[in-house]
């Protein structure tokens, strides 16, 4: 695996090393000892699959707290424009966002770190996400800040067609 830091510190942007042929490719997507070697969360407890059936849906800023999650995201179908969200004060990077598109295409992967906010928008209809957490979800500690929050300066290379209510009413963030 090919790992790339983005400017948010410990997040990363996670490229197959791949071995092909005239059959295609093969290449490992995930793997403890690579990511512990590089510093990261490599406990897995949960997977998931996000499925957006049209381009325009955004999805987050979402994080967990008290118990906070990191994450693996992959794009299986369609593309997206993904976003991690420093919100960890301690940071050095705090309130700073890395974006990159994820597809099925490019074999992307993004980690984020726990702490931070994840979301994204959907680039093409039928878009599928795979997750993978290292904390269980916990309904009463879902938490999350708005994806066009002027604190943040995020810049969304397309319109939020489809939003949830939850996502569109955060209030400002406040430090």
């Amino acid at each position: 695996m090919l790992f790339t830091e983005t400017e948010v510190a410990g997040a990363y942007a996670i490229g197959l090393e791949k071995r092909e042929d005239d059959r295609g490719f093969f290449a490992r997507s995930w793997c403890r000892r690579e990511f512990e070697a590089h510093g990261l969360d490599s406990a897995l407890v949960q997977c998931n699959v996000s499925y957006n059936r049209l381009r325009g849906t955004l999805r987050g800023l979402h994080y967990q707290d008290p118990r906070p999650e990191a994450k693996l995201v992959r794009c299986t179908r369609g593309s997206i424009f993904d976003v991690v969200l420093d919100l960890r004060p301690g940071s050095a990077s705090y309130l700073r966002h890395a974006a990159l598109t994820l597809s099925a295409g490019n074999h992307l992967a993004l980690f984020i770190p726990a702490g931070c906010a994840h979301g994204f928008l959907t680039l093409e209809d039928d878009t599928e996400i795979f997750y993978q957490m290292n904390e269980y979800f916990e309904p009463g500690g879902a938490q999350g800040v708005r994806y066009n929050d002027p604190a943040f300066g995020i810049r969304w290379p397309g319109d939020a067609l489809i939003i949830s209510d939850r996502d569109r009413t955060y209030p400002d963030f406040r430090v």
